[in-house]
């Protein structure tokens, strides 16, 4: 991202608006991004290798696959890119943002819609529209295995006896031999409805304190 001052002035603002960060926020997200490509104007999953605090994260591959994520990037399109910009980078980051003071309850909805179909997507990784049960179970699996204490054969069972009580929630009482394909986002709604995922979820790429320290190593 090159040009001007005030040029970069200019489209920091444009992306400011498109997103709902501040200039200064933008400005320190533009920072970060550029200390992850070292200098490049596009960011590739390699790059994510220098965040020490990703590489223990058991979906640490689900995490950084999502920032690649057509769906998440508004193109209306399935697939993967190999490749983005700073513009892609903080369109992802805006599912993160806090929400902002007096927002409307049309405006939370909104919100809470978009952040909910973003880890929708974490979780339906054959793009296909639905969260199976392997899927389901591949994820929660790997979520209790950074617990010492639990082993592959408790953990599939944890997570199998969780997709059968989302499965009770969603369909209600099902015969002995009915299928059940999986989780639609409209379960996906149902099931997290009395969650406040507009307040918890969150990263530590907008701890603008954190960009910082990491510009001064």
């Amino acid at each position: 991202m090159g040009g001007s001052q005030s040029g970069r002035v200019h489209v920091f603002q444009d992306l400011a608006d498109k997103t709902g960060f501040s200039i200064e926020q933008v400005r320190n997200l533009h920072d970060r991004f550029m200390y992850l490509t070292k200098d490049e104007d596009t960011l590739r999953r390699e790059h994510f290798d220098s965040i020490s605090y990703l590489a223990f994260n058991p979906i640490r591959r689900e995490i950084i696959d999502a920032f690649f994520d057509k769906r998440n990037l508004g193109q209306n399109e399935v697939g993967c890119l190999q490749e983005i910009e700073f513009e892609e980078f903080l369109t992802i980051l805006a599912f993160f943002r806090p929400l902002k003071p007096h927002a409307t309850e049309e405006e939370i909805e909104n919100i809470r819609r978009a952040k909910l179909r973003f880890l929708f997507n974490m979780h339906d990784t054959d793009n296909d529209g639905i969260i199976t049960l392997d899927e389901y179970r591949l994820v929660v699996e790997k979520l209790l295995f950074s617990y010492e204490t639990i082993d592959s054969e408790n953990a599939k069972a944890i997570s199998d006896a969780a997709m059968l009580e989302v499965a009770s929630v969603t369909m209600g009482q099902m015969d002995p031999d009915e299928f059940y394909e999986g989780i639609t986002f409209e379960h996906f709604l149902q099931i997290l409805k009395g969650l406040e995922i507009e307040t918890k979820m969150h990263i530590r790429f907008l701890d603008t304190t954190t960009v910082q320290c990491l510009k001064k190593e």
